[in-house]
């Protein structure tokens, strides 16, 4: 490791010479110096070709027979000395010796420039040799796979004009792209913070940090470089996972030329008020957390290139939440991207006179409305455009005037059928010749897929959302006649042809081998083979796609067998074959070893779940419920470091559930319900899996009392007990779960009375609870309802809904059975409050506390009618129509001021979606996973995908 070290510090110092000014040129009539010229010679003997970090053979740039001023990616001065090396995306990697080290140091004590950039180092920076090159005014270490802590040594480069660490994981997706998960290793900056890093910065201009993990709160870092890099011109810092608030002051800095800050989810903000001539050419605030207006002041960017402001939540509701007509009159601006926000109003007049050199435009995903200007139609430069999913009301716009463009590379028509009456496929897409991405998904469009739309330059069509039929059988001697494209079609590697009217079989000219993304979800799809005559599962054309990434066939009629050669795709990284009507047992994943998502619920298959799934190290949902597999717990998956999601609900499986040490490390979710499970809960089992969020074991056969390990599940959110055996009392312990929404123990043997004990914050977000079909006893005291605090305040300042299990890659859903009926709710929404007590041994009065849980939120105890308590034959008062026969229990009288509950109840049926859900006799909750882990994902790919464009 230390000769590693060394290695890696000497690269350095070669390497330093590497960045070239572009005034800066090899002046072939000076040798370079023989010192120099020798250090060169013996550091070649220690590069070598290393493609897939796999080293080859030996890197030979230099020819010892001339002089090195002469050298490819070598600069001299006109003294002969090196000033400048440039050996980037070359792939080598390197080894040193110790000895090495002073050679190539003096030899380099002049250079000022240093390209490293695309390489395959693979290893961390090592602090070495950085104080021996203080003239260093360029460094270039980007997209080279270097990771781990960023040396404090690089703050001795105190001469730098531009630094640049960024994009390291471009090195890994250059080598692996077989490698889908993206979840790389990445420089980090910890010890030294920001501010240490950079303090002795003060000629840096040039701040190139995209990609690295910096740990300094916002505040730290923004003051920082405001006041240590007083010369900065760029700023480039996406997806460094910043928070807080970025200073509007940055954007007014008076050499500032480039901001770049998108992907940072966290990072708050709002545009300042610019000022005249604003130096600012690129500004790039794309999925960050800004908020506010965009004024006209944007005009004064005279300089301005790029504008993105996408994903940003700017939230435009009053009369000032147009797009500002000024954005039509940069003059520079060459890219534009407004899509997914609140925009209201027309679209700007663009012109060519105003914009003349326009060739991106996005304004999807807006509320924009009025018409879509003809001017848009003149320019000629309009290589990127992106209108879909708006308001606008032009439905006289002709498709024909599309075809004055000829230069689309990127074309998103998706969601347009109102405004241009886009039915048909349109037909001005023959010209374009140079498209590379077409989306004209979610429209009107009807009929068979025309062969023109099959553009050779095509890499991703997405089609899905239309009510497009594509022949389904052809004559085997002419199967790829009536798509003659196809055949050449290599360069598409994603395809959407999901929720269409698609029948019968899949056509075998979908399979081509370039693939990566086929989505052909939701359609009417019967077999995966054209030619079902062929039995060998081998052999079957999806077979050949050896480097799909994503295969989504959900929610067809396909049946059979799933095709085992599907396990053997190495690329192979999501794969959703969940709702159809598969059968026989779960092929062999042992070859399928990057596989992260796997989805095969609701089909028919059966038999023992495939231990070759162990293999699959990167897993991260594994969801096989509802079909009738007879398997024992597969403890055997614990070993898997990432699964988050494991759902075996509605099969056969049996047997007591087993603990193993150190088991599930990353699992999220656990659904085991409505199987055959028996024994006892394990009391390690809760231990290991401490970081649970939802745990559902309903409708088994275990028995015994409820581990008090549980209480370790500080992240718990859900827990479903129900229809099981457990004998114990009630688990007033697990008032240590901060975050407990869902509480379901009916149908068990609980006993005893309810007790609570504290200060009556006991449960402080549970606002779910069924206690129903069990044996408890006593007075329902104040207590009880003291602490469901959850069920009484509700924040009405959210602008949204928020549910239970709301986030990117799974969804909790929930059945209530109300009166008998089963109500299935796909989300389960915070506001819902839900208790019942039904079919125990309550007596006494509850007239009091219920006035006291009226009284805290009126409206929201109106849900809790009279079937929450039936069975509990000795309760009676207020809500019941059962009187107390007490002394001095009759009820209370209404104050003249308070609302009656059935004007409460006229507020909250619009919560409880109409059902009048207020007490709730049944519950099941189940599980559903969203596609938005795919789309998530997708936005990875695409942001590398447009990189390496």
């Amino acid at each position: 490791m230390e000769n590693l070290g060394i290695l890696i510090a000497l690269f350095f110092l070669f390497s330093s010479s590497t960045s070239l000014h572009p005034s800066s040129h090899t002046n072939l009539q000076n040798h370079c110096l023989d010192d120099q010229r020798s250090a060169f010679l013996q550091l070649q003997h220690h590069l070598y070709y290393a493609p897939n970090f796999t080293f080859s053979s030996k890197l030979e740039l230099w020819d010892p027979n001339t002089h090195c001023c002469s050298w490819k990616g070598v600069t001299c001065d006109v003294l002969g000395h090196v000033i400048g090396i440039d050996l980037s995306y070359q792939t080598f990697q390197a080894t040193f010796t110790p000895f090495s080290i002073p050679i190539i140091s003096n030899a380099l004590n002049l250079a000022v420039e240093l390209i490293l950039a695309g390489n395959n180092f693979n290893t961390t920076l090592f602090p070495y040799g950085f104080g021996k090159l203080p003239k260093f005014t360029h460094l270039n270490l980007s997209a080279s796979c270097f990771h781990g802590q960023i040396p404090v040594g690089i703050s001795h480069l105190t001469r730098l004009v531009s630094l640049d660490l960024s994009y390291q994981e471009d090195c890994y997706w250059r080598n692996d792209q077989n490698d889908v998960s993206f979840d790389y290793p990445t420089l980090k900056l910890e010890k030294p913070n920001f501010k240490i890093l950079i303090k002795k910065m003060r000629s840096l201009r040039e701040l190139y940090f995209d990609v690295v993990n910096i740990s300094s709160p916002s505040s730290e870092w923004c003051e920082t470089t405001s006041l240590s890099l007083p010369k900065l011109s760029v700023l480039s810092m996406s997806n460094c996972d910043l928070s807080r608030h970025f200073p509007a002051e940055f954007f007014l800095l008076p050499k500032m030329q480039r901001i770049d800050i998108s992907g940072n989810s966290r990072l708050m903000g709002q545009l300042p008020e610019f000022p005249i001539n604003n130096s600012l050419e690129v500004l790039s605030l794309r999925y960050t957390n800004f908020s506010g207006k965009l004024s006209e002041s944007i005009s004064n960017l005279k300089l301005l290139r790029v504008l993105i402001l996408s994903k940003l939540g700017l939230n435009f509701n009053s009369s000032s939440g147009s797009i500002p007509a000024s954005v039509a009159n940069l003059s520079n601006l060459v890219e534009l991207d407004l899509s997914h926000n609140n925009f209201n109003g027309s679209i700007p007049p663009f012109h060519r006179s105003g914009v003349p050199n326009l060739a991106s435009l996005d304004l999807s995903w807006n509320h924009l409305s009025g018409s879509i200007p003809s001017s848009l139609f003149t320019f000629s430069t309009l290589q990127t455009l992106s209108l879909g999913y708006n308001n606008f009301s032009d439905y006289q716009l002709k498709l024909d005037m599309f075809f004055q463009l000829n230069n689309f590379r990127l074309l998103d028509l998706s969601n347009m059928s109102f405004s241009c009456n886009l039915t048909e496929f349109p037909e001005f897409i023959k010209s374009q010749n140079k498209l590379t991405y077409l989306d004209i998904s979610n429209n009107r469009i009807h009929g068979l897929v025309p062969n023109w739309l099959w553009k050779s330059t095509l890499e991703v069509l997405h089609l899905s959302s239309n009510a497009i039929d594509i022949p389904n059988q052809f004559p085997f001697d002419d199967a790829n006649s009536s798509f003659p494209m196809l055949r050449c079609q290599e360069s598409l590697i994603a395809l959407d042809l999901s929720n269409n009217q698609i029948s019968g079989a899949v056509p075998n000219w979908v399979w081509k081998k370039c693939l990566w993304f086929l989505y052909l979800s939701n359609n009417s799809l019967t077999s995966l083979d054209q030619f079902s005559s062929n039995q060998d599962s081998l052999q079957i054309p999806i077979c050949n796609l050896s480097q799909l990434w994503v295969f989504n066939a959900s929610f067809n009629k396909l049946s059979g067998s799933i095709p085992s050669c599907l396990g053997n795709i190495n690329t192979l990284c999501i794969l959703d074959l969940q709702q159809n009507n598969f059968s026989s047992s779960i092929p062999d994943f042992g070859g399928a070893t990057l596989l992260s998502t796997l989805q095969l619920n609701d089909n028919k298959l059966e038999g023992k779940l495939p231990r070759s799934l162990a293999n699959c190290t990167s897993l991260k949902i594994l969801n096989l419920g509802n079909n009738t597999l007879h398997d024992t717990f597969p403890l055997w998956l614990g070993k898997l470091p990432r699964l988050m999601v494991l759902i075996l609900r509605a099969n056969r499986f049996y047997g007591p559930i087993k603990h193993l040490e150190n088991n599930f490390p990353a699992l999220d979710v656990l659904d085991i319900a409505s199987n055959k499970f028996s024994g006892k809960l394990s009391i390690e089992f809760f231990q290991a899996i401490h970081k649970l969020r939802s745990l559902k074991i309903n409708r088994n056969n275990l028995e015994g009392k409820l581990p008090r390990s549980l209480a370790n599940c500080r992240n718990l959110e859900v827990l479903d007990l129900g229809k099981n055996m457990i004998h114990d009392t009630f688990p007033y312990w697990l008032v240590k779960l901060p975050l407990l929404k869902v509480l379901i123990l009916r149908s068990n043997r609980f006993y005893g009375s309810i007790k609570f004990f504290g200060d009556g914050n006991a449960f402080p977000m549970l606002h779910i609870l069924d206690l129903a079909s069990n044996n408890f006893l006593g007075e329902v005291s104040i207590e009880f309802f003291q602490s469901l605090r959850g069920m009484m305040v509700i924040d009405g300042n959210k602008s949204k809904p928020s549910y239970v299990g709301d986030n990117f890659y799974y969804q909790d859903s929930m059945t209530l059975v109300n009166k008998g009926f089963e109500i299935l709710y796909h989300k389960i929404l915070t506001l819902l409050t839900c208790l019942d007590l039904s079919d125990n041994n309550f007596h006494g009065r509850i007239l009091e506390e219920v006035q006291y849980l009226k009284s805290l939120h009126r409206y929201q105890f109106s849900t809790f009618l009279n079937d929450s308590y039936i069975g509990n034959t000795r309760l009676c008062g207020v809500p019941l129509t059962k009187k107390c026969n007490e002394v001095g229990s009759q009820m209370l009288p209404q104050k003249e001021d308070e609302d009656s509950w059935i004007d409460g109840l006229s507020i909250w049926k619009v919560v409880l979606m109409g059902y009048g859900c207020g007490l709730v006799i049944g519950f099941s909750i189940g599980y559903t996973v969203l596609n938005e882990l795919g789309n998530k994902w997708i936005a990875s790919f695409i942001r590398k995908w447009k990189r390496s464009r």
